[in-house]
């Protein structure tokens, strides 16, 4: 921390913990060795830097992680899908405090596990399985994600918007189709008429 903030020039962080080593197949992932992930390299081949998160968080910190593209892959997938069904709630009504709290419970008392991160991960699907309404379940997601920081709500808003904009441009493309077909048949019209 000390290295950090003399670095950035103000307060970074009130605690911080190593988490068990990155291996790759063959062994531990170091600088000596060659071998070592950036966020830049991570971006440069295509990654979602949260994908790369979701995949650290799944994991428990105590716990050597294994990486490979493959596993990262799979995660990236993952966080796809989660996103993808984020997405579909709509919010609106107002939101059900009694599930609110029991589905925090359940998110806290993972972490509170030993700082079960995958545990908290699977929090976020069981609100998504949750019986209550989707304003609830998006105020769980948005509370949980201050931990997580995967930038859920973020995503699933951007999605929706890429959405609208393909739906948008697949109507205005049916509308330039349609008027097409009739400036054709008006112009065979005219010229059969001649």
């Amino acid at each position: 921390i000390a290295q950090s903030e003399s670095y950035l020039g103000h307060k970074w962080c009130n605690y911080w913990f190593h988490v068990h080593h990155l291996n790759t197949e063959g062994g531990k992932m170091s600088k000596s060795k060659g071998e070592f992930l950036t966020v830049s390299l991570l971006e440069q081949k295509g990654y979602d830097p949260m994908a790369y998160r979701l995949f650290c968080l799944q994991s428990h910190y105590r716990r050597n992680l294994v990486f490979s593209w493959e596993n990262l892959d799979n995660a990236a997938q993952t966080y796809e899908k989660l996103i993808a069904k984020i997405a579909t709630l709509t919010p609106g009504a107002d939101v059900e405090e009694t599930a609110f709290q029991a589905l925090k419970e359940r998110f806290v008392g993972a972490l509170n596990g030993d700082l079960n991160t995958s545990l908290a991960v699977t929090a976020v699907y069981d609100v998504l399985k949750a019986k209550c309404n989707d304003a609830t379940k998006l105020a769980a997601i948005a509370d949980f994600d201050q931990v997580l920081c995967l930038d859920l709500l973020k995503a699933a808003d951007a999605l929706n918007k890429k959405k609208a904009e393909e739906e948008a441009a697949a109507a205005e493309a049916e509308i330039r189709r349609r008027q097409a077909e009739e400036d054709e048949k008006s112009d065979a019209t005219v010229i059969r008429g001649q």
